[in-house]
């Protein structure tokens, strides 16, 4: 997989609910799902520095393929970086250190996000490719 091919995958999933507010509210929902992040996960080395919410972000690699998952204390934000694990999960190594994420902005979601929340954005996405560069040890 790509990191376009996911984020393909994502947009099918969301954009056709036309109104921004509800697409929002359905990715929101859509995490309250998700599997159980491991208490043993939510550690100082697996914080996202740069967020204002607690993030934590980890990774696996096998066979030159990523898998990211998340965390985080708040909803909105735990939404939005979900998503940008999922655009990363099952890239190889140069293209999740390379390969830039625009699913947030085609889902339309950071027009009203606060420039902390964008910033936060980009923190996870510098995490992403710190970890599958080995940049950062997990």
């Amino acid at each position: 997989m790509t990191v376009a091919q996911n984020e393909q995958l994502i947009l099918d999933d969301y954009l056709f609910i036309e109104n921004p507010q509800e697409r929002l509210g359905a990715i929101v929902d859509s995490t309250r799902h998700l599997p159980h992040f491991p208490e043993h996960d939510r550690t100082e080395a697996n914080h996202v520095p740069g967020c204002t919410s607690k993030v934590w972000l980890t990774a696996t690699e096998e066979a030159d393929r990523w898998t990211f998952d998340s965390d985080c204390d708040s909803p909105l934000v735990r939404a939005l970086v979900h998503l940008l694990c999922r655009a990363y999960t099952g890239v190889s190594t140069a293209e999740a250190a390379t390969a830039k994420s625009t699913v947030l902005e085609q889902l339309g979601v950071t027009r009203n996000l606060t420039p902390t929340r964008l910033n936060g954005m980009a923190a996870v996405r510098e995490r992403i490719a710190a970890l599958a560069t080995g940049a950062v040890q997990d």
